[in-house]
C-alpha cells in the first residue's frame, strides 16, 4: 500500500521495493515449510540468504583438531568458531573460512591423495576417557545425594566437561572433505556417517538451484558472521554435561536389535546395514550386518547386542557395498560404500523397557527396513544366573565341568581358543567386535548338549561368533573365574602402590584360587598375550583385551554385588576400571607358570 502511494522518483521508492521483496521472499520460504525459527539475512544486494543447517564439527586444521561451528546458508558454507568474550559481553563468532556453494565440490577419495593423514587416537585411550567420565558422573551423583557443596559439584562438572570435550574432539575419524574450486581444501572428521551424509545431501540439494559464485567484502562477511549468533539452531556443544538436570539422561544398558530384512530396492545389489547410537552426546557406529549379495530383498536376520551409554536414538543406515578396486584401500576410515537409505527412531525408555521384542519398520528413501529390539538395563544384564540344569557347561561351576570332563581346562575354553588361534588371530577387533547373537546361541546349545558335531560347526562358524561364545561362557559362570571370595582382595591388591608388595599380593591371590580356576586363567592369559602380539594387524592391544575380559573374569555374582550396589552406572565405572587393571597387571607380567606358583606356596601363610 505504501508503494502504491509513493511516487516512483521519491528516494524512498527503491527502499520500499527492497522491503517488499525481502518480506515476500522470507514469507514464501516459511510457506515452503522451512523451519519457521530460521530467519533470513539479507545481503547488501537485497537477496535473502537463509540458514539451512548448522552444527558442531571437528576440523583438522594444520595438523590439529579444532571444534568448529559450521553454518550452511542457501548459497554459502561458513566455518566459524565462537570468540572468547568478556562476561556479559555479547557472544560473537569468528569466521575461519567460507566457500560459496557455487564453488564447492566434494573430492572423491582418489582425488584426495595429498590430503593430510588423519591421526587416529587409539581405542584404549578413548575407552579410558569414557571410564573417567563415568567415574566423575558417579561422583557428581554422590555429591548431589549427600547434599554436597555446590563448589565441589561445579569443580567436578568442569572436569567432566573438559574430559567430554576431549572425547568429542578426538574420537571422530570419518573424513568429510570440502574443496573450493579456487584451490583450497578443508577436512572435517565426523564420528557418524549418517551425519556426514546429512551435510552432503543438504549441500547438494542447495546446489541444484542456480547459484552464482561471489566474494564477500569484509563488511558483508562481518554482517553474515554477526547473524550466525542469533540464527543458530544448535546452541550447545553436544556433550552430556551440557544437559540440564531435568533432561532425559538417556538409556544405560544393552539394546538387543535384530535386523530382519529390507525391501523397496529398484535393482538388485550387495546390501548391508549399520547401526549407530548416540553415546556421550555424539553418534557412533556400533554394529554392521553381513553383506547380502545380489538381491532386492535382503534377509539378514542378524541379532546384535549394543551397549548404550546415555543413548536416546537408534539410527539405521543401509549401504550398497562397493567392490570397485580403484576406490578401495584409501584412507582407513574412508567409507566408499553408497548409502541407499537412512533413518532414525527415538529410544523411548517407557516403550523399550519391556521383556518382549518390539517389532518396528524404518522407512527411508522408499526402502523399508524391518527390525526388532528389546532393552535390558545395566543392572539386569550384569546378573550371573546359575544354570538350572547341571548337565551343560554354561552357567555351571567350573569345578563341576572339569571334574565331569576329567580335564584341567574346560573343553569349550580349549576349543574356542584353538579355533581363534587357528584363524582369528589376525582378525581386526577380535574379541571386541561382537559376533552375531544367533550364531553364539547356536554354539552355546551345541556345547551344552555336548553334541558330536561341535568341531564341524566350529570350523564353519564366523570367528567373531566363536570369540563371543568364549566371552559368554566366562560371563555366565555362576561365580566369576577369579571367584567372589577373593574379589575384595584383588581390588585391594591392585590399589597397592609399592611394586614389591603388589607383586607379592597379586601372586599370592593367584595361588589362593582353586586349581581348575587357576589353570584355566593361566591358559587364557597366554592366549590373550599371543593375540596382543599381533596388535599391528588385529588392532587389539593388551589394554583393549583387558577392557573386554576384565569385567567378564572378575565381576562378582549377584549375591556378592548386591551388598555394595548403589546406582548401577556408578559402581560400574569405578569397579570396571579396577577389574580392567587387575587383568592388565597379569597380562603385562612375565609368564606365570602353575608349577612355579605352587612351588612358592610353602613360603606363605595360607590366610588371605
Amino acid at each position: 500500500d505504501l508503494l502504491k502511494h509513493t511516487p516512483a522518483d521519491h528516494p524512498d521508492y527503491p527502499l520500499l521495493q527492497d522491503a517488499l521483496r525481502i518480506s515476500q521472499n522470507f514469507l514464501s520460504s516459511i510457506n515452503e515449510d522451512i523451519d519457521p525459527r530460521r530467519t533470513a539475512v539479507t545481503t547488501p544486494k537485497g537477496e535473502t540468504r537463509q540458514l539451512v543447517k548448522d552444527g558442531f564439527l571437528v576440523e583438522l586444521s594444520e595438523g590439529s583438531r579444532k571444534l568448529r561451528h559450521v553454518f550452511l546458508f542457501t548459497d554459502v558454507l561458513l566455518c566459524a568458531k565462537l570468540k572468547k568474550t568478556a562476561v556479559g559481553k555479547h557472544q560473537q563468532y569468528d569466521c575461519k573460512w567460507y566457500v560459496p556453494l557455487a564453488d564447492l565440490v566434494f573430492p572423491s577419495p582418489e582425488e584426495s591423495e595429498h590430503c593430510p593423514q588423519v591421526h587416529v587416537i587409539p581405542d584404549h585411550e578413548l575407552e579410558d576417557m569414557k571410564m573417567k567420565i563415568s567415574a566423575i558422573k558417579s561422583e557428581v551423583q554422590k555429591e548431589k545425594a549427600n547434599k554436597g557443596q555446590s563448589r565441589a559439584i561445579e569443580r567436578l562438572k568442569k572436569k567432566m566437561f573438559e574430559n567430554e570435550f576431549w572425547l568429542l574432539l578426538n574420537s571422530p575419524a570419518i573424513p568429510f572433505r570440502i574443496h573450493n574450486r579456487n584451490g583450497k581444501s578443508y577436512l572435517f572428521l565426523l564420528s557418524s556417517d549418517y551425519e556426514r551424509s546429512e551435510w552432503r545431501e543438504a549441500i547438494q540439494r542447495l546446489q541444484k538451484k542456480d547459484l552464482q559464485a561471489f566474494v564477500l567484502s569484509s563488511v558483508e562477511l562481518q554482517v553474515l558472521t554477526g547473524s550466525c549468533f542469533k540464527l543458530r539452531t544448535v546452541h550447545n556443544i553436544p556433550v552430556t554435561s551440557n544437559k540440564d538436570d531435568d533432561e532425559s539422561p538417556g538409556l544405560y544398558g544393552f539394546l538387543h536389535v535384530i535386523v530382519h530384512s529390507a525391501k523397496g530396492f529398484k535393482q538388485s545389489a550387495n546390501l548391508y546395514c549399520t547401526l549407530e547410537v548416540d553415546s556421550f552426546g555424539y553418534f557412533v557406529s556400533k554394529a554392521k550386518t553381513r553383506v547380502f549379495r545380489d538381491t532386492t530383498e535382503p534377509q539378514w536376520n542378524e541379532e546384535f547386542e549394543i551397549e548404550l551409554e546415555g543413548s536416546q536414538s537408534l539410527r539405521i543406515l543401509c549401504y550398497e557395498k562397493c567392490y570397485d578396486k580403484t576406490k578401495l584401500n584409501k584412507d582407513n576410515n574412508e567409507i566408499v560404500d553408497k548409502i541407499m537409505g537412512k533413518g532414525q527412531i527415538q529410544l523411548d525408555p517407557q516403550a523399550v523397557q519391556t521383556k518382549n521384542w518390539h517389532m518396528d519398520v524404518i522407512e527411508m528413501n522408499g526402502i523399508k527396513v524391518e527390525f526388532s529390539m528389546k532393552f535390558t538395563s545395566r543392572d539386569m544384564s550384569l546378573k550371573r544366573t546359575p544354570s538350572k540344569k547341571q548337565t551343560g557347561v554354561f552357567g555351571v561351576k567350573i569345578s563341576v565341568v572339569t571334574k565331569r570332563e576329567r580335564s584341567k581346562v574346560p573343553y569349550i575354553v580349549r576349543q574356542c581358543i584353538e579355533e581363534v588361534e587357528k584363524r582369528g588371530i589376525e582378525e581386526v577387533g577380535i574379541y571386541r567386535i561382537s559376533g552375531v547373537a544367533t550364531d553364539i546361541q547356536a554354539l552355546k546349545a551345541v556345547f551344552d548338549a555336548n553334541n558330536k558335531d561341535i568341531l564341524v560347526m566350529l570350523s564353519d562358524m564366523d570367528i567373531n561368533a566363536i570369540a563371543g561364545t568364549l566371552k559368554l561362557y566366562f560371563r555366565e559362570l555362576p561365580e566369576p573365574l577369579l571367584t567372589d571370595r577373593l574379589y575384595p582382595a584383588f581390588m585391594e591388591g591392585i590399589a597397592l602402590s609399592d611394586p614389591a608388595a603388589k607383586e607379592n599380593c597379586m601372586m599370592h591371590l593367584l595361588r589362593s584360587l582353586p586349581d581348575p580356576n587357576l589353570i584355566t586363567f593361566l591358559f587364557l592369559l597366554e592366549h590373550l598375550k599371543r593375540v596382543a602380539e599381533k596388535e599391528p594387524i588385529n588392532k587389539m592391544s593388551l589394554h583393549n583385551l583387558a577392557t573386554v575380559f576384565g569385567p567378564t573374569l572378575l565381576r562378582p555374582s549377584e549375591g556378592e554385588s548386591k551388598a555394595h550396589l548403589t546406582l548401577a552406572s556408578d559402581i560400574w565405572s569405578h569397579d570396571v576400571m579396577a577389574q580392567v587393571q587387575v587383568l592388565l597387571y597379569y597380562l603385562q607380567h612375565p609368564p606365570i607358570s602353575f608349577s612355579e606358583l605352587k612351588r612358592n606356596t610353602l613360603y606363605f601363610s595360607t590366610d588371605v
